[in-house]
C-alpha cells in the first residue's frame, strides 16, 4: 500500500472507532462506508440496459438502439429521458424511506453516486440540476426536501450548477399514495411554476430534474412542463429508484 494511502487510513482510524461505518440499508456494521451488508446487497436491483431510451423502463431483451416502449410511443412524455438507478423494492425502498421519513440525509451522497452511474449520459456542459420541490407546508412539516438533498449531491459530484429555487410547487397536492395513474396526473396538474425572477436559472439550458422515486411519472411530467414553460430547452429526469411495471398497485397502502 502506498505510504500516503496508509497514512490516510491511520488518520481515519479514530473516526472509525467513534463512528463505525454502517450498512446503507439496515445500519448493521460494515467494513467500508457507503456499502451494503451481505443481507441487503441481494435485495437490491440495479437497473441496466437494455431499456426504453425515453422512459428508461428496462426490457427483458435487447430490442436494438433507440427502441421505445409502448408507453413512450402512446403517450410521449414532456421530458426527453428518464433514468433511475435501482428498482423501488427491498433495500432501495428502505433507503428511500430512511432518507424521506427518518432524516437519513447521510444517505444522499451515496444514493447520488448510484444515480450518476446510470445517469452519466444526461450530464452536459449546459445542464443544470433542479430538485422536484415540496409545497412549503409539507416542507415545514418535514424540515427538508429529500429530492433537494439528492439533487445537491448529484450536482456536487457531477460538477453542475444546483438551482433549488427555480421550480416551486404553487399549490398543495394530495399524497400520491393510493392514487391510480390518471388520478396522479390530475393531482399534480398545474402544481409547479418557474417564478419569473428565477427563469434566468433555466432559460436556454437543459435541466436535470431530480426526484427520489418515479412511479407513474405524473409528478416529473408536471415539473418538466413547468420547466419548459420557464424557458428550459429540454428536461431530463433522474431518480434514485423507480417502480417497475407490475410492481405498482393503486391501492398501495405504504408510503412512497
Amino acid at each position: 500500500m502506498p505510504a500516503h494511502a496508509l497514512a490516510r487510513r491511520l488518520a481515519d482510524w479514530p473516526k472509525r472507532l467513534l463512528f463505525p461505518p454502517v450498512c446503507l440499508g439496515c445500519r448493521n456494521l460494515v467494513a467500508e462506508p457507503g456499502t451494503l451488508c451481505p443481507e441487503c446487497w441481494p435485495a437490491l436491483t440495479f437497473l441496466e440496459r437494455p431499456w426504453c431510451e425515453v422512459l428508461g423502463t428496462p426490457f427483458a431483451y435487447d430490442m436494438g438502439d433507440g427502441f421505445l416502449s409502448a408507453g413512450a410511443i402512446a403517450e410521449p412524455p414532456p421530458f426527453a429521458r428518464a433514468r433511475a438507478a435501482v428498482a423501488y423494492r427491498g433495500t432501495a425502498r428502505r433507503m428511500v424511506q430512511g432518507l424521506k421519513f427518518r432524516d437519513r440525509t447521510d444517505l444522499a451522497p451515496w444514493m447520488a453516486r448510484w444515480m450518476l452511474r446510470v445517469g452519466g449520459e444526461l450530464i452536459g456542459p449546459d445542464a443544470v440540476v433542479v430538485p422536484v420541490p415540496l409545497h412549503r407546508r409539507r416542507l415545514l412539516a418535514r424540515r427538508f426536501n429529500q429530492s433537494a438533498e439528492l439533487a445537491r449531491a448529484v450536482a456536487a459530484q457531477a460538477g453542475l450548477a444546483f438551482e433549488p429555487d427555480v421550480l416551486v410547487r404553487v399549490r398543495p397536492t394530495r399524497r400520491q399514495v393510493g392514487l391510480g395513474a390518471r388520478e396522479r396526473a390530475e393531482n399534480v396538474r398545474g402544481a409547479f411554476r418557474v417564478p419569473p425572477e428565477h427563469e434566468i436559472g433555466v432559460r436556454g439550458r437543459r435541466v436535470i430534474a431530480v426526484d427520489d422515486v418515479l412511479t407513474t411519472g405524473a409528478t416529473v411530467a408536471a415539473a418538466a412542463r413547468a420547466l419548459k414553460r420557464g424557458g428550459a430547452t429540454a428536461v431530463d429526469v433522474l431518480t434514485f429508484a423507480r417502480v417497475l411495471p407490475g410492481d405498482f398497485r393503486a391501492d398501495e397502502a405504504g408510503p412512497i
